[in-house]
């Protein structure tokens, strides 16, 4: 059977999206594009793009154990970073709060460097594991790495070479999910310097968590 990509467009959540699928296997969602508007004077912020979810897996393979666990359970993305830690990694624009409805709408705190036009997503996935993203029907490029001494994976979906997805095993059934992006930069960002970037803001978001506990 042979596999098929659509672009469409979600006019309710206002983003284009990649769908791919082959046969019965899984479809994994990339939106392309976000934006800001203003409206009465003030900015209409637009949740960035994202990585949808594939399929629940019922394993979570790591490739090394964790040094320990980190509960998302009840915390706000928002909180993790601190001001200084947004100013130093870029980020100019206030954090935006909001939910990511592939993952059971797992709270997600957006931020963007307006003049790079350079944006990151973080989300806290507390209802499945991370080996959701290394099972047989996820039609993504993993790599595997380590994120402050935490099991964690570089997730590329073929085609869509402007956002990076770095995932890190916290705890059973939970994930801390780093989305960077390139918002339409000049000259545009290699997606593997976007990976380094996901990288960057996974680490400074787990030191923040673990001294939180």
């Amino acid at each position: 059977m042979r596999c098929r990509v659509d672009y469409r467009m979600d006019m309710s959540e206002r983003r284009l999206t990649v769908l791919t699928r082959c046969g019965v296997g899984v479809a994994v969602l990339a939106t392309l594009a976000a934006c800001t508007s203003e409206v009465d004077g003030h900015a209409a912020h637009t949740e960035p793009p994202h990585l949808s979810a594939p399929l629940p897996s019922t394993t979570t393979p790591s490739v090394a154990p964790r040094p320990h666990e980190v509960d998302l359970t009840d915390v706000d993305p928002c909180t993790i970073l601190t001001e200084a830690q947004r100013i130093q990694l870029g980020f100019d624009r206030p954090p935006q709060s909001g939910v990511e409805d592939g993952f059971g709408d797992a709270a997600t705190c957006s931020l963007r460097n307006s003049a790079s036009r350079i944006g990151t997503r973080i989300a806290l996935v507390t209802i499945e594991g991370v080996g959701v993203w290394t099972d047989d029907t996820a039609q993504v490029d993993v790599e595997h790495v380590q994120v402050v001494d935490f099991p964690a994976l570089v997730v590329r979906t073929p085609m869509v070479d402007t956002v990076c997805n770095v995932e890190v095993d916290v705890a059973e059934g939970q994930f801390l999910d780093v989305l960077y992006r390139d918002d339409g930069s000049e000259p545009p960002l290699p997606q593997d310097q976007l990976c380094a970037g996901a990288q960057r803001i996974a680490e400074v978001s787990m030191e923040s968590l673990i001294a939180a506990k």
